[in-house]
């Protein structure tokens, strides 16, 4: 696995928008949509990287548990799905997924129980068919399912290509420098060094130094 700098939008330590690496086949940085629980205005410039560092999280346990939740169905392996409906409006202890195909054709359903909170499925939109730009077949199933707004449509294609491990090495490095935006801001550090090398292609020689 090669490795590759991080970029900010701003040419900051910390980022103006959280960003990530999610895909197995390209190794493109790429800038996401404010999530929904997220407030991207910090209340002081003093912790300003202690709550851009909180909303990177928030978005990566976003993007962790959709992948995770319809990992317990048998949509991602099958090719046939392009799409699944989301209806988490309908019932607060429980998910129902609808999946479509490539034509917008209905294909089955699924039912996910929501045992707490933190097991709902709310729109993720590094996987959401618009922020992804996935099209829909004017007047196909997937359409109407869209047209009722009840829920979202999640781009499988998307999901399938999102990689859990590299997005987690990323999100950890950009929480890391959001904390050090604020330590050097403040005097607690003075400066650091990341290693150039992959960690993960050669854990046991890759390190990090600071200074």
């Amino acid at each position: 696995m090669e490795s590759f700098p991080l970029v900010w939008q701003d040419g900051n330590h910390s980022p103006a928008i959280p960003y990530i690496v999610m895909s197995r086949r390209t190794k493109v940085i790429t800038p996401v949509k404010e999530h929904q629980m997220v407030d991207m205005q910090p209340p002081s410039d003093e912790f300003r990287g202690f709550d851009e560092a909180r909303s990177i999280m928030w978005c990566y346990e976003a993007r962790s548990r959709t992948y995770s939740r319809l990992g317990q169905t048998d949509f991602l392996a099958d090719d046939a799905v392009a799409a699944v409906h989301v209806d988490n409006t309908s019932r607060a202890d429980r998910v129902f997924l609808t999946a479509f195909d490539r034509s917008g054709g209905l294909l089955r359903g699924d039912t996910l129980y929501i045992d707490d909170p933190t097991q709902r499925l709310d729109v993720t939109p590094e996987f959401d068919h618009d922020f992804t730009g996935m099209a829909v077949a004017a007047g196909s199933e997937l359409e109407e399912a869209v047209e009722r707004e009840n829920g979202w449509v999640v781009n499988l294609d998307a999901l399938r290509d999102y990689d859990p491990l590299e997005d987690r090495r990323t999100t950890q490095r950009a929480v890391l420098l959001a904390h050090l935006g604020d330590m050097m801001a403040s005097g607690q550090a003075r400066g650091f060094l990341f290693d150039k090398r992959d960690a993960a292609e050669d854990p046991g020689e890759a390190g990090t130094d600071a200074a």
